[in-house]
């Protein structure tokens, strides 16, 4: 059996978040952790078995007081049915399986267990994609894996059902950040852990002229009246349930018992009929 290519050097993610843990930047993750609580104040049930999917605990400390703390290496080290809670944070867009990863999640769910996962879309860093692709387009005359691949929230929605998920909501916050250079944008991504650690990547380190270049092509095409750099990250949030009888289902096509005509206060006409307008 051939084993599929990875996706993600799970060597180089590691030594990448121990150094964000030395030397973090923090500030976005930091904001994606207080929104992450927010949302889980919201819901009207108490959590007593929870359990948090991670690589980087800084950012999402408060959360882990009281809570199973698991790696995001495959497997995940999560028992069947023993958790009323799994959040998934900031790690999903580097798995080589997510979707596996979110079967795995709701296998570990109680039933009428909670399940949230928040990790950046694909969005994020389209900026930076597109001026290092320009660049080395122009420099080498060729391309390679410098930005991971990050999912369309319209397919990230769909992985949960996928998974088997009651229930699913996807939805995402998108923030802006402005750079005065693009080493400053660097030096934020490797104090979250996230610079390229793609198998495929280039393990040589790239010439002074690319990044040069892609330093001239971020401001040509992103950049603010004021000469900053502008770099969007987009923040995805999955949310889902195990699924439970006491769960409130869809009724069946063709149940409903009163008109939608009704509750608006308008009249409804047979297929093919249509309203003529005023005469003046």
């Amino acid at each position: 059996m051939i084993d599929a290519p990875r996706l993600t050097d799970r060597n180089a993610l590691a030594l990448h978040r121990a150094r964000a843990a030395r030397r973090p930047e923090f500030f976005l993750l930091n904001e994606v952790a207080a929104d992450l609580e927010e949302r889980l104040s919201e819901v009207n049930k108490t959590f007593t078995k929870t359990a948090i999917v991670g690589g980087l605990r800084g950012p999402f400390e408060a959360m882990l007081q009281d809570a199973v703390s698991v790696s995001d290496d495959e497997p995940l080290g999560l028992g069947r049915a023993a958790h009323d809670l799994v959040v998934h944070t900031m790690a999903l867009h580097w798995a080589d399986d997510p979707v596996g990863q979110l079967v795995q999640s709701r296998l570990a769910l109680e039933p009428d267990g909670l399940f949230v996962a928040v990790f950046f879309g694909g969005q994020t860093l389209h900026e930076l994609r597109t001026s290092l692709a320009q660049a080395e387009s122009l420099v080498t005359g060729g391309l390679s894996p410098r930005v991971l691949p990050m999912g369309d929230l319209r397919d990230l929605g769909g992985l949960l059902q996928r998974a088997g998920f009651a229930l699913p909501v996807a939805d995402n916050r998108t923030t802006t950040v402005r750079y005065r250079k693009l080493a400053d944008l660097v030096r934020d991504l490797r104090g979250m852990g996230e610079t390229n650690a793609l198998s495929s990547r280039h393990r040589s380190l790239g010439n002074k002229r690319l990044f040069a270049e892609a330093e001239g092509q971020y401001r040509t095409h992103f950049s603010d009246d004021d000469g900053y750099l502008l770099a969007t990250f987009e923040v995805v949030f999955l949310t889902g349930w195990a699924p439970d009888e006491r769960q409130p289902k869809p009724l069946r096509p063709g149940s409903a018992t009163k008109r939608l005509s009704d509750a608006l206060g308008t009249t409804e006409l047979p297929t093919g009929d249509r309203v003529e307008p005023p005469k003046s």
